[in-house]
């Protein structure tokens, strides 16, 4: 055991324990349920502090044998992906995950150095690896780094998923149906226009996710707690946003204005926003899907999903549309998350955010849940068929060639042969051959998608 002090006292720790005091004790404060803070968040807070312990050097600030253990200690936190176990939701506008990685960075330097863990007297958490630094720039700069992250993870997704549904807008485009509004009878349109549809709903989504990323590069590093750079070096200060792209690869920015960035979240808010308006388009599709599929046999049953688990422990041989259904569960998350994020956001008083760590939680479980769903999305479109035959009786007992023939025939005309042939008990289309309007020859070069399902005048 080693013990350890801090502002409240004295605690015991094992003599392994990679972390200290203060993890400690945020873990007794916040130990609500099992959940745990997210590690891609907790890998960009250490990526930040190697940035900060490298412009600390350069600006001769830190012993060079300190610092070079430092990084060290990193490098070796980053390669064991190591995550305290923090509960995400705490007080503190992320001082105790801060504080957990310069702890755990302290004892991995002094395991470098060769000394025991403790010997904060040979590196010190604060004087050392928190140098120039405080929570509400170094947290806040991880926080936007790691969406950085899920975005591009989020944009890859949605990529593969429009492109599998390009791909069957061109297998489907000869393929005619009934489109429906309101959920009646409308006008024929060809299986691939609306696989179309879908995809252009998508293709929006990927290209706001693709500017999305832009709002979101400029960081407060260097602005300390509130953003005017008290106790931060010149020359640190002039260094740490070279070093922090060098070691994120991401073309982070110094914010504009370093007390707006500490103290407003609206960026955040509005990219949140952003990934809501894709899973209101995914929600849709996957609603879609669901109702097209319905039956099979007793309802809609044009697309035929593929089976993916046996559906009911009483019912034999019934599938349902399992991942259909996931997925409008995911997007309701995705949509109620931004609406807790904005929330979160519109909370932070005066110079500080002080619930980023809720809004870094609920934004990275969020993004990582939708991407994870849309990539399976993406495998699982390929596999959707039509059932032809269906479609083909469902055009041809519809009133859709009725339209095509009003503006010549004239609509009153129309819907007095409409109601005759529903008095003669007889498709419109059968009856309009057998009457004499229109002779089979023409009612079947009506009846494709290069005519129904085309803009201009067919006759």
């Amino acid at each position: 055991m080693r013990k350890e002090r801090d502002l409240l006292g004295e605690m015991e720790l094992e003599s392994d324990y990679p972390f200290g005091i203060h993890t400690k004790r945020a873990i007794e404060n916040f130990n609500f349920t099992s959940e745990t803070m997210n590690t891609s968040l907790f890998q960009s807070v250490i990526m930040v502090k190697k940035a900060c312990v490298r412009a600390n050097l350069s600006a001769d600030l830190l012993d060079k044998h300190i610092g070079d253990a430092i990084e060290k200690a990193c490098d070796r936190a980053l390669a064991e992906k190591i995550v305290p176990p923090l509960h995400p939701f705490q007080g503190g506008a992320g001082t105790s995950i801060n504080m957990a990685a310069n702890e755990l960075l302290a004892n991995y330097a002094l395991a470098e150095l060769s000394e025991d863990y403790g010997r904060y007297d040979i590196v010190s958490p604060l004087g050392h690896v928190n140098l120039s630094q405080s929570t509400n720039d170094l947290f806040l700069t991880a926080c936007k780094h790691s969406f950085l992250v899920v975005l591009k993870e989020l944009h890859r997704a949605v990529e593969a998923l429009l492109d599998a549904l390009q791909k069957q807008e061109q297998n489907f485009s000869h393929i005619l149906k009934i489109g429906r509004t309101e959920l009646q009878d409308a006008m024929p349109m060809s299986v691939g226009q609306e696989f179309g549809a879908w995809a252009e709903a998508v293709s929006r989504f990927r290209w706001r996710l693709s500017k999305a990323s832009d709002w979101i590069r400029e960081v407060n590093l260097g602005g300390t707690a509130i953003g005017t750079g008290v106790n931060a070096d010149d020359d640190y200060r002039e260094a740490v946003i070279n070093e922090l792209r060098i070691v994120t690869g991401e073309p982070l920015t110094r914010a504009r204005n370093m007390v707006d960035a500490t103290q407003n979240g609206d960026s955040i808010v509005e990219i949140a926003g952003l990934i809501k308006s894709g899973a209101v388009s995914i929600k849709k599709m996957a609603s879609d899907w669901r109702l097209l599929s319905s039956g099979p046999l007793t309802g809609f049953g044009e697309l035929i999903l593929p089976p993916l688990q046996a559906g009911s422990s009483i019912m034999p041989g019934k599938v349902n549309p399992v991942l259909a259904e996931a997925a409008e569960q995911v997007a309701i998350e995705v949509m109620s998350a931004d609406a807790r994020i904005a929330t979160a956001v519109s909370e932070s008083n005066l110079e500080l955010q002080q619930f980023m760590p809720f809004v870094a939680h609920t934004f990275l479980h969020s993004a990582h849940l939708f991407a994870g769903l849309i990539e399976k999305l993406s495998q699982f479109v390929p596999h959707i068929s039509v059932n032809e035959e269906r479609l083909k009786s469902f055009v041809a007992s519809s009133y859709a060639v009725a339209t095509l023939l009003a503006p010549t025939l004239g609509h009153d005309k129309i819907e007095g042969y409409i109601t005759a042939a529903k008095e003669a008990g007889v498709p419109f289309a059968n009856y309009i051959v057998q009457q004499g309007y229109i002779t089979e020859e023409r009612l079947k070069e009506l009846m494709t998608p290069e005519v129904m399902a085309s803009p201009g005048l067919p006759l």
